[in-house]
């Protein structure tokens, strides 16, 4: 069993339900254990400013699946919650990032882990080490904490807290 660990965002509709459902769709993929979930970070949209704010979380599940077959799993997923790819960084129903795979490095044309942005992103790093507060990372060897103190300065990243009638 590979532990991996894997963000969720979403911008449009329900956000709270469709991260709910791709937990829920994610922890019962084939030989596939021992998961736990992050609280949820509102976050402010980095590239693309001019849209709603995100809710993110990061999951850690362990999975005997291959990395391929598990993002295949995760296309799939994004695609069942409605998610349609008309812009980069635009409006998203559910966003599904496979982050780390165990401590592998892979480049691939279309497969690239870990990911290679999640060291710049607060709303990555901040739910990741809720869940894994020593973990570091497979390339560099630091801890995932040295990556936000140095490069996350001034990202707007907020525990989610729900009103009464908030999504």
């Amino acid at each position: 069993m590979v532990e991996v660990y894997i963000s969720l965002g979403s911008n449009l509709g329900d956000r709270q339900g469709l991260i709910h459902s791709a937990v829920d769709a994610l922890r019962v993929l084939p030989d596939t254990e021992g998961w736990k979930i992050s609280p949820l970070y509102e976050t402010a949209p980095m590239e693309k400013t001019d849209q709603p704010y995100f809710l993110n979380a990061v999951l850690k599940l362990r999975t005997g699946l291959t990395v391929r077959d598990l993002w295949r799993h995760m296309q799939r997923i994004e695609g069942e919650l409605g998610r349609v790819r008309r812009e980069r960084w635009g409006l998203r129903t559910i966003d599904l990032d496979l982050i780390l795979y165990g401590n592998r490095v892979i480049e691939e044309k279309d497969l690239v882990v870990p990911h290679p942005r999640y060291r710049q992103r607060a709303f990555v790093l901040l739910p990741l080490l809720e869940i894994a507060p020593e973990l570091t990372d497979p390339e560099s060897g630091k801890k995932i904490r040295e990556f936000l103190e140095e490069r996350c300065e001034g990202q707007e990243v907020t525990l989610y807290l729900p009103k009464k009638g908030d999504d």
